[in-house]
């Protein structure tokens, strides 16, 4: 059950071509926020910024958690992803907010802008950020995730700005741009708020999942002279791969080939569960528990 050996990280592919699309990009918007004169584009180059940067550095935590485990990280590095994943939450939070703080006061005094130019940069926009963001949907990592809603809010934000520049083209409303920019500001909002909390339950070492930790206890309880099961433990590495430990009280003496016989059972009932580290020790009749 356990990983002994590390391969190629398809994780740390997908985040690099992330990191190489939003870095040139970024560059790009910054240019056309000074050629077509719109505020919004410019407060979404310097949040793009932020994103790169975030991206980077989760990209060489990615890497890092690949790394095989040594004395001093028994474990592996798979929690440098985990802490990849917190950093960049809270990047997007500040970054939420702080998009709110431009787009609030723009209510009380729009700007129009270059609207022309504002729709080409906006298809671009959806075409390689939506891109980037198809990549990391297929990753299954916190750090991934995360990310993944950083370029959910580059979409959502440049799609905003595709609608907003085609009705500019034909009527002047510039009020529509800082509406649709704290609508979607919310709605990503709340969902990195929600993946942050899960992000520091997990370095708080809390169970990944309730469910999985009553339905692993259940299938420990039912083994063949197994009388009680204590001292379970379940939490996560990074969100995906998780780490079991616990003490089975076995009722009666027995013999070395019944107790192999309970080892090839726990095997195949917790073979349906993402358990990279799987540690169980037996309590024989009469035996105190070490751990008391």
């Amino acid at each position: 059950m356990a990983e002994h050996k590390h391969s190629h990280d398809p994780g740390s592919d997908r985040i690099s071509i992330a990191f190489f699309l939003n870095f040139a990009f970024t560059i790009i918007e910054f240019i056309g926020g000074l050629l077509t004169n719109s505020t919004a584009i410019m407060a979404d180059a310097v949040h793009d910024l932020g994103d790169t940067l975030s991206i980077g550095l989760s990209w060489f935590l990615s890497k890092i958690s690949s790394k095989d485990p040594d004395k001093a990280f028994t474990y592996g590095y798979y929690r440098f992803s985990l802490l990849g994943a917190l950093i960049n939450g809270m990047v997007l939070i500040i970054g939420s907010v702080w998009v709110l703080s431009e787009a609030l006061p723009r209510l009380l005094a729009p700007e129009m802008p270059h609207a022309q130019g504002m729709f080409w940069l906006a298809i671009l926009g959806v075409t390689v950020n939506g891109y980037a963001a198809w990549k990391l949907s297929k990753g299954k990592t916190l750090n991934e995730r995360v990310l993944n809603w950083h370029l959910m809010e580059d979409v959502l934000g440049w799609f905003s700005v595709l609608i907003v520049s085609i009705v500019l083209l034909f009527v002047q409303w510039p009020i529509l741009d800082p509406l649709l920019s704290i609508a979607f500001t919310l709605f990503i909002l709340i969902n990195v708020l929600r993946n942050t909390f899960q992000t520091v339950r997990l370095f708080l070492q809390t169970a990944p999942d309730n469910r999985m930790l009553d339905d692993i206890r259940e299938e420990l309880a039912a083994l063949e002279h197994v009388s009680n099961v204590h001292y379970l433990h379940l939490w996560s590495l990074d969100g995906e791969r998780h780490v079991l430990t616990a003490h089975l009280e076995i009722d009666q003496m027995i013999s070395a080939e019944q107790q192999k016989k309970i080892k090839q059972q726990i095997q195949q009932r917790l073979s349906d569960f993402p358990l990279a580290h799987t540690t169980i020790e037996f309590e024989l009749p009469d035996e105190p528990c070490r751990d008391h």
